[in-house]
């Protein structure tokens, strides 16, 4: 494997099963853990609406985040690259799912909203530009099939 692949691998684990396994659809918990070696174990479920547990973390929340995390560690790279300081980061991000009659879904799209503060009031036009290239080199954002929209705000630090 070159410098350009990585692989990533985790483990996920069912712990949901409180006797009867899968015997009734309301008989276990959507409950599993995400193991990363060297990481604290990710407490997953389904979203509350599907019989998940509300106190841990599901997959359209952890999507959602990482496309913001994406975004964020993209645009990062991109404001080093054209000189931009940036001294704040924070996004408001949020997703639209929608469900279809046979039971599955998908999202529609997702909408990020970052705060950026720059250092230098010269680079707030630009900043707010760079998002579109943020947005070119995210790896996450690539690799899903909906649109992912930015709302970006930049203000001087």
């Amino acid at each position: 494997m070159g410098l350009s692949e990585h692989r990533y691998e985790l483990t996920v684990r069912w712990t949901g099963n409180t006797g009867e396994g899968t015997a009734s659809y309301r008989g276990y918990t959507r409950d599993h853990d995400i193991i990363i070696p060297g990481l604290p174990i990710l407490r997953g479920s389904a979203d509350p609406t599907f019989h998940g547990d509300r106190e841990r973390y599901n997959p359209e929340q952890l999507l959602l985040a990482a496309l913001a995390q994406c975004h964020m560690l993209s645009f990062l790279h991109v404001a080093v690259k054209h000189g931009v300081v940036v001294t704040d980061y924070a996004d408001e991000a949020s997703g639209l799912l929608k469900l279809n009659r046979d039971g599955s879904g998908q999202f529609e799209h997702v909408t990020l909203r970052p705060r950026v503060a720059v250092a230098d009031p010269a680079h707030v036009e630009l900043s707010a530009r760079l998002h579109h290239e943020a947005n070119q080199v995210c790896f996450i954002a690539r690799s899903v099939n909906f649109p992912v929209e930015h709302e970006p705000e930049t203000v001087v630090a």
